[in-house]
């Protein structure tokens, strides 16, 4: 077994085999294999495990991360949600809409409506069954538009935070 340059574990053939044979009722079906072909090779027993995820040592870490978000369950509503449009009209004051406004030229820059977006489904899907988080730490205080989301719940302007602590 070793780490990927993402410090994923990625199995080899022996790890593979290895966990197969010692609990073969072990669920490998994400698990994350630096040769799929040989592991389909080796083990020829009916109803073995469907590896589906290859990762290719050759992927930067932009594509990769493009990769994985392709992977997200998030309903198709949430997906076409105009986010930068959804922050700003949650703003009362023009003080917030100027600080929302930088922020979302900042998340924009790092490609990271996709994100929000998921973010505002994570959020939703919480509240909705109940789940209590936090109410806040680290950098991401610092994101006024974290706030209007709900990830957190303090108000960074109220405490002339700067966004700059978030997205360094």
């Amino acid at each position: 077994m070793r780490n990927d340059i993402y410090s994923q574990q990625i199995l080899d053939e022996n790890d593979l085999i290895s966990a197969y044979l010692t609990d073969p009722g072990r669920k490998l079906h994400n698990a994350l294999v630096s040769d799929e072909i040989k592991f389909d090779d080796v083990l020829e027993v009916q109803n073995k495990p469907k590896l589906v995820q290859y990762i290719d040592p050759k992927l930067t870490v932009t594509e990769f991360d493009m990769q994985q978000q392709s992977n997200w369950f998030m309903p198709e509503e949430y997906k076409q949600l105009d986010i930068a449009k959804w922050v700003l009209e949650q703003c009362k004051t023009d003080a917030e809409l100027q600080r929302v406004g930088e922020e979302l030229i900042k998340f924009h820059e790092r490609d990271l409506f996709p994100l929000l977006q998921y973010t505002k489904y994570l959020v939703d899907t919480m509240r909705k069954h109940n789940v209590l988080w936090g109410v806040g730490r680290g950098s991401s205080v610092a994101s006024y538009v974290l706030f209007l989301i709900g990830v957190h719940r303090i108000n960074s302007l109220h405490f002339d935070l700067s966004i700059d602590e978030f997205l360094k």
